[in-house]
């Protein structure tokens, strides 16, 4: 498992519906991507919640635009007029994250787009293991292109790595915040969810998706590296393991709210 890299050669747009300040960019390849910067506000901890959420997603079987490294040079600072937009640029210089960019894609409106009750309960599913705060009918986080659901933003997700002391403690608890999904009132299936994904995130798959993670995004020397990248690898363990109290929650939030 890997991620191709491209190199950013034009700065396209800034999306500033986005916090982060995400940006319209194009690399190498000919290809258009929605650039996600180290040097945006929650820094590398965005993008490492991003390419795992993303990555698990597509395991799943879920759709997910393609996820790529992207190397940003120096000299993209130095012309950009933007002083707040520039300040960014020039502390994202090295390895970012970028989605390609589904041209014509419209947001995912519940009132407009029926989703069947299954993937309904795969996204919730999904969205309870990676702890994703970021799911609302405010905010769906989900795009109709080509009259497909498809994924987009998984970087306020694993929000226990922005306090390490009790990510055991985390693992296990359950996900309150799922009462706001957009997609609660149609997850009917979570417990058949629960065991079909369940087989298919084994550790070596869950392994897999975290040694993509750069080392210079977790720590500055290899063996905190190493040390990090394990906290990730066992948090999903614990809390696949223990997937029965998020779904308790789920479904207590629906019978509550629905």
């Amino acid at each position: 498992m890997e991620l191709r890299t491209v190199n950013v050669i034009r700065y396209v747009t800034p999306l500033r519906e986005g916090g982060s300040l995400p940006a319209i960019a194009e690399a190498d390849d000919e290809f258009l991507y929605v650039l996600k910067f180290r040097g945006a506000g929650q820094g590398v901890k965005a993008l490492i919640a991003e390419l795992i959420g993303g990555e698990l997603a597509r395991a799943l079987g879920l759709k997910v635009p393609e996820l790529v490294f992207a190397n940003l040079d120096e000299a993209f600072g130095r012309t950009e007029p933007d002083e707040e937009i520039q300040d960014l640029l020039k502390a994202s210089v090295g390895l970012n994250l970028a989605l390609h960019y589904l041209s014509g894609a419209i947001t995912y409106d519940p009132a407009v787009t029926v989703i069947d009750a299954r993937l309904a309960s795969q996204i919730v599913w999904l969205d309870c293991l990676l702890t994703n705060v970021d799911r609302t009918p405010r905010n769906t986080n989900m795009l109709i292109w080509h009259k497909e659901l498809w994924l987009i933003d998984h970087g306020a997700a694993l929000y226990f790595h922005h306090s390490w002391g009790n990510w055991k403690e985390q693992a296990v608890r359950p996900f309150v915040q799922v009462k706001d999904h957009v997609l609660l009132p149609w997850a009917t299936e979570l417990e058949s969810v629960d065991l079909e994904f369940k087989a298919i995130l084994n550790e070596t798959l869950i392994r897999d998706i975290a040694a993509l993670i750069p080392d210079e995004w977790l720590a500055d020397d290899i063996e905190a590296a190493a040390e990090r990248r394990e906290v990730y690898v066992q948090f999903l363990l614990l809390r696949i393991a223990a997937s029965d109290i998020f779904i308790k929650e789920a479904k207590n939030a629906r019978e509550t709210r629905f």
